[in-house]
């Protein structure tokens, strides 16, 4: 039975579910049998190495090219020292071949040469003794720097001319970024900012996410090859998650599939795609924990951090807006920079408040009726006890101090979920909010976060319209409005916590919130 992909791609001898690769990329063919020298760039996990891997042995099935993918990786420990990494490159690239292409069209043995030409004269001689046009795709290019990428870079165009008899017919850079974006500095900033030295491209490409269609497709192969079907709510839940981001459209299959409901008589719903959700993001697989590593970047932490606060963006340089896109964190919506998916959305606050989690030590679930249901008016006064309690201490426990107040919070909502419910959020760039929503049993309580700044005015008024909004999307008629006053000068929090009833503009009761 074929299987979802996990992590970066298949292994040979696996059969998966896959978009053909010239669905994705239709333009490619065109360009490689115009001989074109190309960049592929796009975020990490949205299928770049599966999908050239495809497409080179559809190449070279065809019996018209030998086609392989082959990575520089291996290269990006000696970036002072190009001929340590050429040495270490060709030795991946003998090993590579084995299992991509067959014996008559692999490489012959690598001529010796000086230092700073390896690369290229064992691209010259392979292409030139071998038996089929050689078509390179060069996967992780950007993990080289320094000097080593500039000699790799000249290497790879210095034999430009010589094609496609003395050089590869075709070749393509992949990587995460744009050749221009390559860094020229081990851990600095300093960037290219042109194609040179591999001036030679004749245009650069980035892989998008799945479509829409591109999902039912995919999870489609899954009901022909099992019978299992997927509900019409079920796919456009799984779209709605993941914008079509591909690792999580795979993940939150494959979690469906093969664990949740592996009956095939049995079909896949919304509600087994919000359990593999929830499983994902506890669980915080490789994809999920990578990202959530870079967060403590400061130039990433500096775009991320007025997104979740609902403020304003910094002036920042371009390649740091373009960073955040590149890494898949960020796209560029309809009002502006936000996160990609709402499973990313969900991740990023989880993983910056879980220190809090973890500093608050025990907490009596008080808030629980005898009988395991939410009280909401108990789980105020918990939440007002603890706030007065350990709210100020635990600020310094969150990497982003702007949002320290959010953080701490969420991080209290999570003891509560943790029981058996679900916290969901709503954030978004120049809102001046956040939007809570804790689901717990038959009891759904929405809440809306501010903070009251220095310099601003009372933020109760628009709170109130603002939370009018989001209660009515939830069907409700009553909801928290949680004031944070971060102004200078203030009495400690324990002294300035306390809670009243309020009215909204349409008549909701809201209990106003100040810490």
């Amino acid at each position: 039975m074929p299987k979802w992909f996990n992590t970066a791609g298949p292994c040979k001898a696996d059969l998966h579910y896959m978009l053909p690769p010239v669905a994705r990329l239709p333009q490619l063919t065109r360009l490689i049998d115009q001989q074109s020298y190309f960049i592929l760039h796009a975020p990490r996990q949205v299928g770049k190495t599966t999908t050239m891997m495809a497409l080179a042995a559809e190449l070279t099935a065809s019996g018209r090219y030998a086609a392989v993918l082959l990575s520089a990786e291996v290269g990006a420990v000696f970036p002072h020292d190009p001929g340590k990494a050429e040495r270490a490159i060709l030795s991946e690239w003998r090993q590579s071949v084995r299992f991509r292409l067959p014996e008559d069209l692999r490489p012959p043995v690598w001529p010796q040469t000086e230092e700073g030409a390896v690369l290229g004269t064992a691209l010259s001689t392979w292409a030139e003794q071998g038996a089929r046009p050689l078509v390179l795709f060069l996967d992780e290019i950007d993990a080289l720097s320094d000097e080593t990428l500039i000699s790799v870079l000249r290497q790879l165009r210095s034999g430009y001319a010589n094609r496609p008899h003395g050089f590869p017919h075709a070749l393509a850079l992949i990587g995460m970024r744009d050749v221009r974006d390559y860094k020229l500095a081990s851990g600095g900033s300093d960037r290219l900012h042109t194609a040179s030295p591999f001036n030679i491209k004749v245009e650069s490409f980035t892989l998008g996410n799945f479509s829409f269609d591109d999902v039912k497709n995919l999870y489609g192969q899954h009901t022909e090859a099992t019978g299992q079907i997927f509900t019409p709510e079920a796919l456009a839940h799984a779209w709605h998650l993941t914008d079509g981001q591909p690792w999580l459209v795979n993940a939150l299959a494959r979690q469906a599939t093969e664990f949740l409901v592996t009956d095939v008589s049995q079909p896949i719903t919304a509600a087994t795609f919000d359990q593999a959700k929830e499983i994902l993001i506890r669980r915080q697989d490789t994809h999920l924990d990578s990202l959530a590593e870079r967060l403590r970047e400061p130039r990433i932490k500096a775009l991320i951090e007025p997104i979740l606060a609902g403020g304003d963006l910094p002036d920042v340089p371009d390649d740091d807006l373009r960073y955040v896109i590149d890494l898949g964190l960020c796209r560029n919506g309809p009002h502006g920079l936000e996160i990609s998916n709402s499973i990313y959305r969900e991740v990023l606050p989880r993983v910056l408040s879980s220190t809090s989690q973890a500093s608050i030590g025990w907490i009596e679930p008080g808030w629980l009726s005898p009988s395991g249901e939410l009280l909401p008016t108990r789980l105020l006064e918990s939440f007002l006890d603890f706030w007065c309690q350990h709210g100020e201490p635990l600020f310094r426990s969150t990497p982003y101090p702007e949002i320290a107040p959010h953080l701490v919070l969420m991080a209290f909502l999570h003891r509560v979920v943790n029981g058996g419910g679900t916290l969901e959020r709503e954030y978004a760039i120049g809102s001046g909010r956040m939007d809570l929503c804790l689901r717990y049993g038959g009891v759904t309580l929405g809440m809306e976060l501010k903070v009251w700044r220095d310099g601003q005015a009372d933020p109760l008024k628009r709170g109130l319209a603002q939370l009018d909004s989001y209660l009515a999307g939830l069907g409700l008629d009553n909801g928290w409005l949680v004031i944070f006053d971060r102004r200078s000068g203030q009495v400690p929090v324990a002294e300035r916590t306390g809670a009243e009833p309020a009215t909204s503009p349409a008549g909701r009761m809201i209990t106003v919130i100040r810490g």
